[in-house]
């Protein structure tokens, strides 16, 4: 049987998580200059990274990705961060993690895919011309 999380814990990673989503870049990375694991994620799999990519901030994207996050990492649902900057046409974003070496080609759908789905012929032709 195990134990119950500390709330002190849950309430910090819930505030990290905000940060990411809210696109806090200096309070969000000095949290991880501190010790908090830069791959931290959610119950869904959706890391700080995610957040900060799938909401639109540039910043905080490419913090995350100075510290070693990992551009292609894919939430429980199999999305990237470069997909889900595609579906919310983060072109900032896109461009941060594509400078940070996000694949295009990298989970389900992919980012490729996604922008086909969604008929943003100028992402197909960035990403297939590589």
């Amino acid at each position: 049987m195990s134990e119950a999380p500390d709330p002190e814990v849950v309430e910090l990673a819930t505030k990290i998580f905000d940060l990411a989503r809210r696109g806090r870049a200096d309070a969000l990375v000095a949290y991880v200059d501190a010790g908090v694991p830069v791959g931290l994620a959610n119950d869904r799999g959706d890391s700080l990274l995610m957040l900060a990519a799938y909401h639109g901030h540039a910043e905080a994207v490419r913090a995350l990705l100075a510290r070693g996050a990992e551009p292609d990492r894919a939430n429980d649902r199999g999305q990237t961060p470069l997909a889900g900057a595609v579906f919310k046409g983060e072109a900032e974003v896109i461009r941060v993690l594509l400078a940070g070496g996000a694949d295009p080609d990298a989970g389900t759908p992919s980012a490729l895919d996604t922008a086909r789905m969604f008929g943003r012929s100028e992402l197909v032709e960035l990403f297939e011309r590589g």
